[in-house]
């Protein structure tokens, strides 16, 4: 079934417009799966703990500063404007029609789904590609930019593993500073940058090349290698795209991604002083990255990981372990929970947008 097919038309009011098609029976069931696991996640995450005898820490949460936790809040929508403003601005460029109000109803869904599948923000790049097709872009470019997107969001965050973990260590930052916990960060920040540089470094015609370099009477095998290349060469597309970005537009892009983890970083700073106490700065800047990490488990929402990967992190630089349990409690139930709402109400109007505007053909690659 083509894209054409599966989407209803701009009108809305001809003939079969309200005819259940197998596309729209797919969503529906996508987004009461969604809406299912979304309930499940809040009575995991507000009843598993009374289980497990944590009762006084949930008093211990009623009893939070609420100037502090509005702060929190606020610092949470901050957050999510910086990465908009990322977004808008990789992809301004690609298709007339995405302004900023499909940039918003994107940018909220890819984080919804993200929240409700981590596994490294599979979900969220996954909704994100499939929106960029319904404005016309055609699946390699959908790929190169989604790989500019990357890099520039996760170059704040290896970036800041590095300085801040050797910060730590040197004595350059205040804060205790555990040889695995700062120097390990520092290393696999490090090895990230440097995979990423040397991506861009991927010549440009490496499928063509690859496709080339096996006698024409392996057809297949060339077509192997030709599809095997593709991986590389648009990851270095997409790395060459951000450093341009990051020299062009170095407020608009390097400015997003800072503000997306500064003010989330600042969200969980604020739950500290809700309740009573906060650590050296430097510490909860790499507890909170060494705690993201945990989203690269296949957990749903990452609950449980990320949780668990700051509270211990925390412990680890000699953190009040119960003060780190509701600080980062209530961080999580402001990052988890709060763009839940919107992020749901976007998707529902993003395919309105898309029919509105009008939606581009795409690519038959896509």
């Amino acid at each position: 079934m083509s894209d054409a097919a599966a989407e209803p038309s701009a009108g809305g009011d001809e003939p079969g417009a309200g005819r259940i098609t197998r596309a729209r029976a797919l969503l529906l069931v996508a987004f009461a799966v969604a809406v299912t696991l979304a309930l499940y996640l809040f009575a995991l995450y507000l009843f598993v703990p009374r289980l497990a005898g944590l009762d006084e820490t949930w008093q211990r949460i009623k009893q939070g500063s609420p100037a502090w936790l509005a702060l929190a809040f606020g610092f949470e929508l901050l957050s999510f404007g910086g990465y908009i403003l990322l977004f808008r601005t990789v992809f301004a460029d690609t298709a007339d029609r995405i302004g900023w109000r499909a940039s918003y109803e994107i940018s909220m869904g890819g984080v919804v789904a993200t929240r409700l599948l981590a596994a490294g923000g599979a979900g969220g790049i996954a909704f994100t590609a499939w929106a960029l097709t319904r404005f016309g872009l055609g699946a390699r470019e959908v790929a190169a930019r989604m790989t500019a997107f990357l890099v520039l969001l996760y170059a704040v965050f290896m970036a800041a593993l590095v300085v801040d973990g050797l910060g730590l260590w040197l004595g350059l930052i205040p804060g205790p500073a555990p040889f695995g916990l700062t120097v390990g960060a520092a290393i696999l920040g490090g090895s990230a940058i440097v995979i990423a540089l040397a991506m861009s470094a991927t010549p440009r015609d490496l499928p063509a090349r690859a496709r080339e370099s096996i006698s024409e009477e392996r057809p297949r095998l060339a077509t192997v290698l030709k599809w095997l290349a593709t991986v590389p060469a648009t990851m270095g597309r997409g790395v060459r795209g951000a450093m341009r970005l990051a020299r062009r537009e170095p407020l608009r892009s390097l400015g997003g991604a800072i503000a997306w983890w500064g003010f989330d970083i600042a969200t969980l700073w604020a739950c500290f002083h809700a309740f009573g106490g906060t650590p050296a700065a430097g510490v909860i800047v790499l507890a909170y990255f060494v705690g993201m990490l945990g989203n690269l488990l296949p957990l749903p929402g990452g609950i449980g990981g990320v949780e668990g990967g700051m509270i211990g992190a925390f412990a680890a630089f000699g953190v009040n372990g119960g003060l780190a349990l509701v600080a980062v409690l209530a961080y999580r139930g402001f990052a988890f929970w709060l763009p839940m709402v919107p992020g749901l109400i976007a998707y529902l109007t993003l395919r309105r947008t898309i029919r509105r505007e009008g939606e581009a053909t795409p690519s038959p690659a896509s």
